[in-house]
C-alpha cells in the first residue's frame, strides 16, 4: 500500500483549502486545483481566499495551473458540491491514472438518487472510491482547532492508509468500511438541520430544538437501516456527531438557511447566495424514504417548505398535530 506522500485537492472552496492545509500539516505534499482559472490565479498570487477569510494557504501547498497538476498525486480529495461531483470525477479520471478518490460532499445526486461514492464509481470506474465526513466546519479545521472525522472505504486497508496519511496534530481520523452509513449521515443531517434552523428562527426555544434533533436522529436511523447502513455508524461522528453540530449553530449554512425561513425570508433569498446542500438534497431524500416506506415527517416537512406546499406555520402545526405514538 502506498504511503500517499502527495495529496491532490480538487476544489478551492473553503472546505477544499481547509483540507489542503490539514494535509500539509500532516506532512503530505499537497496540490490544489479548481476549475475556476481566475480564482486559481488569485489564490496562487495572494495565498488567500475570500471563501475562508483570515486563513492563508500553507506555504508548502502548490496551486496547480490546470488539472494536469494533480497527475502526480497518490490520492485526491474531491471537494466540490454534491451535484457537481459526477462531472468533477469524470474530469479527474480523464486527467489522471487510477488512484483513490475521496468524495467530501455531503449529499445525494438528484435524478439518479446515487450516493457520492456511487457517483464516483460510475464517473471514474478505475478509481477506488472513499468518503470523508463528520462534524466539522472549514474555519475550524483551517484554524487548526481539534477535529475528528470518519473516512470510509469498502477496502479497509485503503481506509486505514488514507487515515494515516491525512491525520495531523489537530485532525484525528477514524476509518470505517460502512461507506453507505457514512454517506447517509452526512446527507440526511443537512436536511434535518434546516428544520432546526426554522425552529430557531421562529423563536421556539431550546426545548423544541432538542426535540427536533432527537426525532430527526430517529428518522436518520430508520432511513439508514433501510439502505443497509450499520447502526453503530449512525451513533458515531458521521451520524450523531455531525447531526448535533449542524443542527445547533448558525455557523452551519443549513441551519442558517432554515433560521432565515423561520424569520420570514423567501426560499430564494434565505441562503444569501451560499450553497445549501440540504436544500438540494431534501426532495431526493424524501423520495428515497418513501420508496422504502420509511417515515420521515421532519424531512418531509422541510421538502414541503422548500416547494411551497406549506408555509412555516403550517409545517410546525402539522408536525405537532401528528397522531401520538410510542418513542422508538
Amino acid at each position: 500500500m502506498t504511503e500517499f506522500a502527495t495529496i491532490g485537492v480538487a476544489g478551492a472552496g473553503a472546505w477544499g483549502l481547509a483540507l489542503a492545509n490539514a494535509a500539509a500539516a500532516a506532512g503530505r505534499k499537497v496540490v490544489v486545483w479548481d476549475n475556476d482559472p481566475e480564482a486559481l490565479r488569485a489564490l496562487a498570487q495572494t495565498r488567500l481566499s475570500a471563501r475562508l477569510p483570515g486563513v492563508a494557504l500553507a506555504q508548502s501547498v502548490v496551486v496547480g495551473k490546470d488539472v494536469g497538476a494533480l497527475a502526480s498525486c497518490d490520492a485526491a480529495l474531491l471537494v466540490v458540491p454534491a451535484q457537481a461531483t459526477r462531472n468533477a470525477a469524470a474530469h479527474l479520471s480523464d486527467a489522471m491514472g487510477p488512484r483513490p478518490l475521496i468524495a467530501c460532499a455531503k449529499g445525494i445526486e438528484r435524478g439518479s438518487q446515487k450516493f457520492m461514492t456511487e457517483v464516483v464509481a460510475e464517473s471514474a470506474p478505475r478509481w477506488p472510491a472513499a468518503m470523508l465526513s463528520g462534524p466539522s466546519f472549514a474555519s475550524d479545521v483551517a484554524a487548526g482547532l481539534p477535529t475528528a472525522l470518519t473516512l470510509a472505504s469498502t477496502d479497509e486497508p485503503l481506509a486505514r492508509a488514507l487515515c494515516e496519511a491525512l491525520r495531523g496534530p489537530n485532525l484525528r481520523l477514524y476509518h470505517s468500511t460502512d461507506v453507505r452509513g457514512v454517506e447517509i449521515g452526512g446527507a440526511a443531517k443537512n436536511v434535518l438541520a434546516i428544520a432546526c434552523g426554522v425552529a430557531s428562527g421562529l423563536g421556539l426555544g431550546a426545548s423544541a430544538g432538542a426535540a427536533l434533533i432527537a426525532r430527526g436522529f430517529a428518522e436518520l436511523r430508520r432511513f439508514a437501516a433501510a439502505y443497509g447502513a450499520r447502526p453503530a455508524t449512525l451513533m458515531g461522528l458521521s451520524g450523531l456527531g455531525d447531526l448535533v453540530l449542524t443542527c445547533s449553530t448558525s455557523q452551519s449554512r443549513n441551519f442558517s438557511f432554515g433560521a432565515a425561513l423561520g424569520r420570514g425570508a423567501r426560499v430564494a433569498d434565505a441562503g444569501a447566495g451560499a450553497l445549501v446542500e440540504g436544500a438540494l438534497t431534501a426532495a431526493t431524500l424524501v423520495q428515497m424514504a418513501r420508496a422504502k416506506e420509511v417515515d420521515m415527517p421532519i424531512a418531509a416537512m422541510v421538502d414541503a417548505l422548500l416547494t411551497g406546499t406549506v408555509d412555516v406555520a403550517g409545517a410546525v402545526g402539522a408536525l405537532l398535530s401528528r397522531p401520538l405514538k410510542g418513542e422508538e
